[in-house]
C-alpha cells in the first residue's frame, strides 16, 4: 500500500518491496483506458452507448447496453475490449509510454493486454500516474479529464471526496486485487494504491476495507 500527498510530498508505504513490484494492471487500467478512448474518439462521452451483442456473461450487470459511465462502474470487460478494438494497439503503445504507466510487454493482444499480464504496473507507479491525472499534465484534453473525473467519483462528503477504481487480476496465482485512486480534502490531495493477494472471492472487499482503514488511521478521512 502506498499513500502519498500532493502538496507536501508526505508518503506512507506498507511493504516497500511489494510497493515497487509490478502486477497485472487488470481493471485499474480503465482509468487510463477511459482517457485514451475519449481522446481517440472511440466513444464520445460518458453517456454514449456501447451495444450489447447478446452474449451472456457471468456478471449480470454486463448483460445489457452500457454507457461509458456504466461500463466503468461495473468494470465491464467486453465494453472496454470493444473500445480497445477502436483504439488499436499502436495508440496504446504511445499512450502507455507517454503516461509512464508500468511496462507493456511485446507482443501483446490489443483486447486483453491489461488482463493477461502483458501490462504490469506497481503501486508506486499507480500513485505517480494518478498524480499526473489529477494535475492534468498528460496529453489529454480538458473534456477527457472532466469525463473521467465524473465517472471515477466514489464518495462525496462535507469533509472529503474520493475517486477510485478496483481491479482483480485473476490470471495471476495467487490473483491480485487492486484499489487505486485519490482523496481530496479541504487542504490536501492524497493518492493511494493498494494491492493484495486474493485467495478467494471473499477476500475482494479487503481491497477497499484495508485502504479506507489506512486513510482513516492517517486522519485523511473519517
Amino acid at each position: 500500500m502506498v499513500i502519498s500527498s500532493l502538496r507536501d510530498g508526505k508518503t506512507f508505504i506498507h511493504n516497500n518491496f511489494r510497493a515497487n513490484q509490478r502486477f497485472s494492471a487488470a481493471s485499474t487500467f480503465k482509468i487510463l483506458n477511459t482517457l485514451i478512448a475519449l481522446e481517440e474518439k472511440a466513444i464520445s462521452g460518458k453517456d454514449d452507448t456501447l451495444k450489447w451483442n447478446g452474449h451472456v456473461d457471468d456478471v449480470p450487470d454486463w448483460n445489457r447496453d452500457q454507457t461509458l459511465e456504466d461500463a466503468f462502474k461495473v468494470s465491464c470487460v467486453w465494453c472496454f475490449q470493444e473500445l480497445a478494438r477502436r483504439v488499436g494497439a499502436e495508440k496504446y503503445r504511445k499512450y502507455v509510454r507517454e503516461s509512464a504507466y508500468g511496462a507493456l510487454r511485446e507482443p501483446f493482444e490489443e483486447t486483453t493486454f491489461w488482463l493477461d499480464g502483458s501490462l504490469q504496473v506497481s503501486a508506486m507507479e499507480q500513485v505517480n500516474f494518478l498524480e499526473k491525472v489529477y494535475r492534468r499534465v498528460l496529453p489529454f484534453s480538458l473534456s477527457s479529464y472532466e469525463t473521467l473525473q465524473h465517472i471515477m467519483l466514489v464518495e462525496q462528503t462535507p469533509t472529503f471526496t474520493m475517486w477510485a477504481k478496483t481491479g482483480w487480476a485473476t490470471r495471476e496465482n495467487p490473483s491480485t486485487g487492486w484499489y487505486v485512486g485519490y482523496v481530496e480534502t479541504s487542504g490536501e490531495v492524497w493518492f493511494f494504491a493498494t494491492n493484495i493477494d486474493v485467495h478467494d472471492e471473499k477476500d475482494l472487499p479487503l481491497r477497499q476495507k484495508l485502504t479506507r482503514a489506512a486513510l482513516q488511521a492517517k486522519g485523511i478521512m473519517e
